[in-house]
């Protein structure tokens, strides 16, 4: 078995061969040859912060292989006045636990164990760019993103693959840190980057509004949005129920959550739109950031899937804005992905080698 670092990801996995192993999993779905469990979170509460374990898990037949991606979080929320943020750490500020562990589904073998840090990044920002393929104008020339961080990279490079984008409208609240990234993408892009003052400016006249903040309130307005644009999000509190009104199209990547009929009365769903449970009260629950809307996961809303295999529209027109909730399938995707890294790493020889028989015994469970 292999174990796999951040550095031995970065190595193998690119943008396009992302999006292209995303892709085939969800014709997988559409074949009836994959699954995946919405994610679901367990809280414990702490002070002053709070501890959430969250897993999610899927299979695919056709790269055959299971993986179940595990992250052990701190959570810190915090109020800035107009801005209130989600922020994480395991063990102090600044480093992080996520694993993803994947198996074989033909004999059950354990393949690989690899950290989640790039490959998350990764897989987020090509379903960004999926969502950005499907739904978007063909013609979308210019993307507005709110936002600076680590998604607002894989963003730009999973939208900027499948759309000839020929400018960037970049805010962040941080203005050295728009403005380093402005530098970093004139650089390695070549295209035209603003640094805008405000949300608002860079929602204007953009074609495609890419939202990949931590933000657990709304970082744009309904009122902003203009006929034919195309609408991303991280976080489903980043757009807010008017904005999701506002959208003619209204899609998702898969089911987000679990049905909420016979789940524990310790059942919560947080700020991000994730089913959870909590160790907790009534009251200690309060502190928890809640999910804005359930109409974001709405049963009667389209799905990516829904739409490769013409069994749901989605755009019908240019005029139409359009806005998915870049969220669901995670599991699969992390299978669909860790298969391709643990491909590719071990094609060039990369990890760090742990027996088998570490992982298997000889005692029935």
């Amino acid at each position: 078995m292999l174990f796999l670092t951040n550095d031995h990801i970065e190595q193998v996995l690119d943008m396009p061969g992302c999006i292209d192993v995303i892709e085939e999993a969800y014709k997988d779905i559409i074949a009836e040859k994959a699954t995946y469990r919405p994610r679901i979170d367990l809280y414990v509460p702490q002070e002053p912060h709070y501890y959430r374990w969250g897993t999610m898990e899927g299979a695919t037949r056709s790269r055959g292989v299971f993986a179940i991606r595990m992250k052990s979080d701190m959570l810190v929320w915090e109020d800035r006045g107009s801005v209130q943020t989600e922020d994480k750490y395991c063990v102090e500020p600044g480093t992080y636990c996520g694993l993803i562990f994947l198996f074989s589904v033909k004999d059950g073998r354990p393949l690989a164990l690899m950290n989640d840090g790039f490959l998350q990044h990764m897989r987020v920002g090509a379903c960004a760019g999926i969502g950005a393929k499907y739904l978007s104008r063909p013609d979308s020339k210019v993307l507005g993103m709110i936002g600076s961080g680590g998604m607002a990279r894989t963003y730009l490079s999973a939208i900027t693959h499948v759309r000839s984008i020929e400018k960037l409208k970049v805010y962040s609240p941080t203005k050295q840190h728009s403005e380093a990234y402005a530098a970093e993408v004139r650089s390695s892009l070549g295209i035209d980057v603003v640094c805008e003052a405000s949300a608002k400016d860079a929602v204007k006249g953009s074609d495609i509004v890419a939202l990949c903040t931590d933000s657990v309130i709304p970082v744009i307005e309904a009122s902003w949005l203009e006929p034919g644009m195309h609408v991303t999000n991280v976080r489903a509190n980043e757009a807010g129920i008017d904005v999701i009104k506002r959208a003619d199209v209204i899609a998702r990547l898969g089911t987000m959550t679990l049905p909420r009929e016979g789940l524990f009365d310790t059942t919560v769903v947080g700020g991000d739109g994730m089913t959870g449970y909590i160790a907790g009260s009534a009251k200690e629950a309060e502190r928890i950031p809640k999910s804005l809307s359930r109409e974001i996961d709405n049963p009667n809303i389209g799905t990516i899937p829904d739409l490769m295999a013409n069994r749901w529209p989605g755009r019908t027109s240019d005029s139409q804005i359009s806005f998915i909730n870049n969220q669901g399938t995670q599991g699969l995707q992390f299978a669909a992905v860790g298969s391709l890294v643990y491909e590719r790493a071990t094609e060039q020889g990369l990890g760090h080698h742990m027996p088998d028989a570490w992982f298997l015994q000889d005692i029935r469970d």
